[in-house]
This record gives structure tokens, sequence and C-alpha cells, in this order.
């Protein structure tokens, strides 16, 4: 695993951003003969259950970071595409959060702010001003042509109160919780597309081995997967992960190229009105390449 930084088959994350809520758990690889399901015999009782999910939502990189990252689009018909962007990431008294900077194919800049937590909120820089995303527009795509949404970055679904403990079953050869989470109804009312979301969290490190956007008619219609990590210093992060599309089978895949991390990062970075300002990079020194 070292050699090739690619988990196989059990590494698995913490919700990528996804993009502000990076991973640092490793996990041992599982019998590869495993039968794919389990007994379903001692299911957690529901203080489990809300425990499980407190200690999933605090987890993630020690203390703020930075992340370069490169954005490919690849449509299964048509012509591949890459973008360049930028992230910092930290947590406050909400929950984590994420400053994304993203330049689209007409070589303007993106930029967004992605709070998670009970009260979670998107702002966006649109026309020279701040914005706040509203619900309804959450699963447009990030930059035209590509499947990550600010959905996707933000991952709100971990703090719907409308979650059942579905089974234990294998994914990856390890056993897993699956966790479907049912959106309340001022976002049902907003996106009455998206029935439920399914996570599959491992039985013992609470981390998602596999994140699907599920219809009203009970298909997936978008699988979220890590696909490689990589250890910067002491912490294990993603270095890779992919969105899929599950109808047109279009896929796009956030590459992380350089990382810096353990930062003190001034707080105005994560302040909505700041998406105005452009923020520096890290000092060169503090940058670690990690991939082209």
């Amino acid at each position: 695993m070292a050699k090739h930084d690619r988990f196989s088959p059990a590494i698995t994350w913490r919700a990528f951003f996804i993009l502000g809520s990076l991973s640092a758990s490793v996990f041992a690889a599982g019998p590869s003969n495993a039968p794919p399901e389990l007994a379903q015999v001692g299911l957690p009782d529901a203080t489990e259950i809300a425990r499980i999910l407190v200690q999933f939502r605090q987890t993630g990189i020690a203390g703020d970071y930075f992340l370069d990252f490169e954005l490919r689009s690849l449509p299964r018909r048509g012509e591949e595409k890459s973008f360049q962007g930028k992230m910092w990431g930290s947590r406050n008294t909400d929950g984590s959060i994420t400053r994304v900077a993203l330049k689209g194919s007409d070589a303007l800049e993106q930029r967004l702010l992605v709070q998670n937590g009970g009260r979670a909120v998107v702002w966006r820089l649109v026309d020279q001003r701040v914005a706040e995303l509203d619900v309804a527009k959450l699963f447009e795509p990030v930059v035209p042509g590509v499947n990550l949404t600010a959905f996707d970055l933000q991952m709100p679904f971990l703090y719907w109160p409308g979650v059942t403990l579905e089974k234990i079953a294998r994914m990856r050869g390890r056993p897993a919780h699956i966790f479907i989470f049912r959106p309340p109804a001022t976002f049902a009312a907003k996106n009455p597309e998206v029935g439920a979301v399914r996570a599959y969290l491992d039985t013992q490190y609470n981390a998602p081995t596999q994140i699907e956007t599920i219809g009203k008619d009970g298909r997936v219609t978008k699988t979220l997967s890590l696909l490689d990590l990589k250890k910067v210093g002491e912490q294990w992060i993603p270095k890779s992960f992919e969105v899929r599309d599950e109808s047109t089978r279009d896929k796009t895949r956030l590459v992380v190229t350089s990382a810096a991390l353990n930062l003190a990062l001034p707080s105005v970075t994560f302040a909505p009105a700041s998406l105005m300002d452009d923020i520096s990079r890290p000092a060169a020194e503090r940058i670690l390449k990690i991939s082209p």
C-alpha cells in the first residue's frame, strides 16, 4: 500500500470535503473471500447510532490546511477537461468549513465558502458580490461540465434528523453500517428529486467507504468514492476521489496535487465577505508536492 498510496481493499475515509471533511483513517485489508452480508445481530441502539454519527462529524484533518487540486471531467463520450483549484480548510463551532477557488473553462475563478454542521450554508461569489446559495441550487455543477456540486462538498445529509441504520454488510472486505439519511421537508421541497442518501460507515472507524445519492424511485443517481490516500507527515489525507453520474456514467475526478498541513490561517480566510478578496497560498516551504 505504501508503494502506490492506494487503498486496497479497505482503506476508507470520512466524507471529503469531502472537501471540508478529510479523513485520517487507514484500515487493514479484510479477507478477499469474505461473505457479502453479515448476520443482522447486535445492531446498535439509538444511543449508539447517535454516538457513531457525532464521532464521525468530529473527525478530520487536525488543524488548518491548504490543498492544491486538479478537477478532471471524464465524460463517457466527448472531450475530457481539466480545471485547477485551491482549497483552505478549518473547523469552527458549527463544524467543518472550507473555502474553494476553482478556475473554469472561461478562466474566471469560481469561489465558494462551504459551512457544514447543523446550520449548513454555502456562499458563492457571483458577479462581484457574495451571495448565499439557495438550497435548490446545491446540485448545480461548481463549474460547467463537471459532476461535482456544492452538495458533494458540503454533505449536509450528515446532520439530517431522518437517519436509520439499514443493516450491516461487507463493503470492500470490511463490515460496515449502512445508514440511510432522508432529507427534511424544507430540503425535499426544493430538491424533490432526492429521496435519500446512503452511507457505508466502517463499523470500527465510523468512516464511509462509499456514499450514494438515491432518487425518489429508489435508484442510485450518483456515487462518491475514494480512490487513493497519501500520508503527509503523520496524517493520511485523500489523494483522489471520484464522483460518478449513474445515468450518464460520466465521471469527475478530484486529484490533490500538493498540501500544507498544521497551518494557522487567519479567521478572515473563512469570512463570507472575504470571497471578494484574493487569498495567498502558504509559503512555498510549507507546501508538499503530492502528485503531478
